[in-house]
């Protein structure tokens, strides 16, 4: 592919992703940091439990995740009957909670009827705290309908989650809905029961156990411990795919670590972390169907990270799957372009954006000589400061000194395209924690 037709073609792509978006996701409602519109409907009935009352603090993400496509074997019936209990860990701790659903992939409206959220009694547990489990309501009622394409924000509760600590997220519907939106490639267990058991404390109903989290994309915090939200964005390396389950060794799991343990020292950014990667992620293609499977990075740019809770700073790890997905060789300026774009977006938005350098793939299926000259020339139009406010080196960090084409072995976890749980400890360990605070550029 010529320069002059990576252009075209970039130009094209975005064309296309900014009319869709408008088409896709008309009613989502960006989060603006206060709880903001909702764009579901929720009935009139009077909730058992009240909404909490306004308290001091900030609205931060402890925990996210990117709804990336439509459930296999959900198309008929979605989950009707079943207790969905997601286990998810926190980052950063607060006093009230509130959630964000999602029924992006569903072609029919989804009918919550029961919402519950609690502190788990034991890591990778899903019993409950006896005395944190709260009844969840939506404008002020405990049922909601969530349209198809739409997503729902939670009122706020008072419970105090703490930081670094597993939280069960629990929903019921009694009807079938249609396809479940989901994220597929959770590396934690979550569970579920026949009929409603939204409210039981013990774990002896949910029988079921899943490598999903269903419905669920965000848990936000009212904190005292931070005062806005990191968002990393990238593939499957981000998503964590190769880490120990249910052992939160991700990259943005360490990373948020040491932010929490510098708390503020020196100058640093009290931020929360949260993470929006999608396993085979890129950042021009993406799959099929309205809204599309497994959306490009330009596509879901605006909801995964401009529309997450008081977002501060963002860091993008994309273009890997860009150079390996494509069948012809792919030109390194379609892929920095687009990466630009996604910059520019986001300053747009008064974001400092933080983006990494593309690591080695060599001995994996997809290595060629002519792709790893293309993952070079991004890498060398990152490493320029032509891309982003501020890098970081994975590549330079865990590349075999004697063999820059790899992984070092002890990083690898054997595929020799994802890092091993050691090799995402030593990505979160090179990353300056100094370089996601400052004010964004007018223009790079």
């Amino acid at each position: 592919m010529t320069k002059r037709h990576g252009y075209a073609l970039l130009a094209a792509v975005i064309a296309v992703i900014v009319a869709m978006s408008g088409a896709i996701y008309v009613g989502v409602a960006a989060d603006d940091g206060t709880g903001g519109t909702r764009d579901a409907t929720a009935d009139n009935r009077a909730p058992r439990d009240s909404a909490a009352p306004a308290s001091a603090g900030t609205w931060v993400g402890t925990w996210s995740a990117s709804p990336a496509g439509a459930e296999p074997g959900t198309e008929a019936n979605g989950m009707a009957g079943r207790s969905l209990r997601n286990v998810v860990h926190t980052d950063v701790g607060g006093t009230e909670a509130r959630i964000t659903l999602s029924n992006l992939y569903g072609q029919q409206p989804l009918n919550i009827t029961h919402a519950s959220i609690a502190v788990a009694a034991a890591e990778n547990d899903a019993a409950a705290v006896a005395d944190t489990m709260r009844r969840l309501t939506f404008s002020g009622s405990t049922t909601v309908i969530v349209p198809a394409g739409a997503q729902i924000m939670s009122d706020a509760v008072r419970v105090r989650i703490p930081r670094d600590s597993d939280v069960l997220v629990t929903t019921y519907s009694p009807a079938p809905s249609g396809p479940v939106t989901y994220h597929p490639h959770a590396r934690q267990i979550s569970y579920a029961a026949q009929g409603d058991r939204t409210e039981d404390v013990t774990a002896t109903a949910y029988t079921e156990q899943t490598p999903h989290w269903r419905y669920l994309t965000a848990l936000d915090v009212l904190s005292d411990e931070s005062v806005g939200t990191v968002v990393a964005l990238g593939d499957s390396i981000t998503d964590g795919i190769t880490s120990t389950e249910g052992a939160n060794h991700r990259w943005t799991d360490v990373l948020a670590d040491r932010l929490r343990a510098a708390a503020g020292s020196g100058g640093l950014p009290r931020y929360s972390v949260v993470n929006q990667g999608i396993s085979g992620n890129q950042v021009l293609a993406e799959g099929l169907g309205r809204p599309a499977d497994n959306p490009s990075g330009l596509n879901r740019l605006e909801r995964d990270v401009l529309g997450r809770t008081n977002v501060k700073a963002v860091v993008i790890d994309l273009g890997v799957n860009d150079i390996l997905r494509n069948q012809g060789e792919v030109d390194p300026v379609t892929v920095t372009d687009g990466l630009r774009e996604m910059v520019r977006r986001a300053h747009a938005r008064g974001l400092r954006v933080v983006g990494a350098t593309l690591m080695p793939f060599g001995g994996h299926r997809g290595y060629s000589r002519s792709r790893d000259a293309v993952r070079r020339a991004v890498n060398a139009e990152i490493r320029a400061g032509k891309v982003y406010d501020a890098v970081v080196d994975f590549d330079a960090a865990l590349r075999d000194p004697y063999d820059p084409r790899r992984l070092r072995s002890d990083y690898d976890s054997g595929d020799h395209l994802h890092p091993s749980d050691k090799g995402y400890e030593r990505m979160a360990e090179v990353f300056e924690l100094g370089d996601l605070k400052g004010a964004a550029p007018a223009e790079l």
